[in-house]
């Protein structure tokens, strides 16, 4: 099912078709009467008196053809809170026999800046379904009309929020994907494609990352048919040639742990052990499609780690771009492996103003944090409070966990400079995040995700049905956003 949105300038009463009205918090009617007909009102009157307030969204089936929906809302509502009711609005029109619903916008009850932008925004959010794959393609279109003063929503807002939904829907798209067919050579040639929107493209392929010494990064693609690559987007939105803020993503595009070889009990969720990537991509597609005043890198690695004849062994030591040595304790421990040499190459070739990654790194992460908050790992305490910040805006939440030198002895290795691994057990989320800091040379500003626990939702959340979530795309806009357009 899709859904179309329309705005119109008519403000036609008492409309014969399904009807969405906001009220107050005790969902007082007298702000509606001139929208519905005097028998409707009394009827929706009487129902009420029964009705449970305390709910955010009330529909009243009046014909088989015909509901009125009255929407709550609360003084001093957020922006997320207002997102989230158009989310739950879809919820409640993905049924019934009239397609056609009408939003009065000039009944909304506050004068909140683009409040209907938000509204709309969580209503299609909250659409996206991956149905790629089925043979069988519903064609149902669900159309939205907002009528009134509050539909004249100006055409940057409408780019803005255009631009952001399908950033992370072409983020959910990548993580959706199956194995067979976004891997590592896909991937590549579909972030080429993006160049039709003004990134400036770099593919460094197996041959390139070879020659560049990144070893780290080829060692855990090395047992896939498939190729490696590290890919780098550019935007240049900025009118200075200030430094570019760095957002650096893990693009494993199937997971299978290599020779310390994952259970088979959902195995087959591995695919989406890229959506680090995939937030960036798509983030980088926003930035592009709004016209965003900021310069920005995206850069991924995007491997395969499988098992062979030729795939890496616990045991193996690789030498990373960076110089330093790497003892492969754990070949699940893969992804800690390619941002490392991904995080190097970026500081060193774009001298960022910070460096963000993102990575579906540690199963720890979601013991400690579950699917409500990702882990939040930095060296640097104003870009931590910027990303948390950000994240409470849009309801993509961060929780910042430790960092210390004495985590640093859990990672030394007798035979190499580190080991990928702690073999102590424990923290492992923090001596993951505490390997990928020793790739930071210069003291540049970072910080590290662990979106584990949330890049992927098997029962749906606010504003997504189940399966991908793109969690990422949102949150690191809203930082662009606040802080450094």
């Amino acid at each position: 099912m899709s859904i179309k949105i329309s705005f119109k300038k008519s403000t036609s009463r008492k409309n014969s078709t399904n009807l969405v009205l906001f009220v107050d918090e005790k969902f007082s009617l007298s702000q509606i009467k001139k929208y519905i007909s005097a028998q409707e009102l009394s009827y929706i009157s009487d129902l009420l008196r029964t009705s449970d307030l305390s709910k955010k969204l009330l529909v009243f089936e009046l014909t088989s053809k015909k509901k009125i929906i009255l929407v709550s809302i609360k003084k001093n509502i957020k922006n997320f809170e207002v997102e989230n009711l158009g989310a739950e609005l879809y919820g409640r029109i993905n049924f019934g026999k009239n397609p056609n619903y009408f939003i009065y916008s000039e009944n909304i009850i506050n004068n909140q800046k683009s409040f209907i932008g938000y509204f709309l925004h969580g209503l299609k959010l909250k659409s996206y379904q991956f149905k790629k794959y089925k043979s069988k393609k519903e064609k149902r279109l669900i159309t939205v009309n907002i009528l009134g003063r509050g539909s004249d929503l100006s055409n940057s807002s409408q780019l803005k929020f255009k631009a952001l939904e399908q950033g992370t829907f072409y983020a959910r798209d990548l993580v959706s994907e199956p194995g067979n067919i976004l891997h590592p050579d896909e991937y590549a040639k579909r972030i080429r494609t993006l160049k039709k929107y003004g990134l400036k493209i770099n593919v460094y392929d197996q041959k390139k990352l070879k020659k560049l010494g990144m070893n780290a990064l080829l060692g855990v693609g090395q047992g896939s048919i498939r190729g490696s690559y590290l890919v780098t987007m550019e935007w240049r939105g900025a009118k200075n040639t200030s430094k570019p803020l760095a957002f650096i993503g893990k693009g494993v595009c199937f997971d299978t742990g290599g020779y310390s070889l994952k259970p088979a009990k959902f195995m087959e969720d591995m695919t989406y052990d890229m959506a680090g990537s995939a937030a960036v991509v798509g983030l980088m597609k926003n930035l592009a499609l709004r016209k965003a005043k900021v310069n920005a890198v995206g850069v991924v690695g995007l491997v395969e780690n499988m098992v062979s004849g030729n795939a890496q062994r616990p045991g193996d030591i690789v030498k990373s771009y960076s110089g330093k040595t790497i003892e492969i304790l754990n070949t699940d421990a893969e992804g800690r492996l390619v941002l490392a040499d991904a995080i190097t190459f970026t500081e060193k070739k774009f001298k960022p103003k910070f460096m963000i990654d993102l990575a579906t790194l540690t199963g720890a992460i979601i013991v400690s944090l579950g699917s409500e908050y990702a882990g939040l790992f930095s060296n640097n305490d104003k870009l931590s409070k910027e990303l948390i910040d950000a994240g409470e805006k849009v309801e993509e939440k961060l929780w910042r966990m430790p960092l210390h030198k004495n985590f640093d002895k859990l990672i030394d290795s007798k035979n190499a400079d580190m080991q990928n691994i702690n073999y102590v057990g424990g923290a492992g989320s923090t001596t993951a995040a505490q390997f990928l800091q020793r790739f930071v040379l210069n003291k540049t500003p970072w910080a590290h995700l662990d979106i584990a626990g949330m890049a992927f939702s098997k029962y749906g959340g606010a504003l997504n049905s189940g399966g991908a979530t793109g969690y990422g795309v949102r949150l690191l806009n809203q930082l662009i956003e606040d802080h450094y357009e």
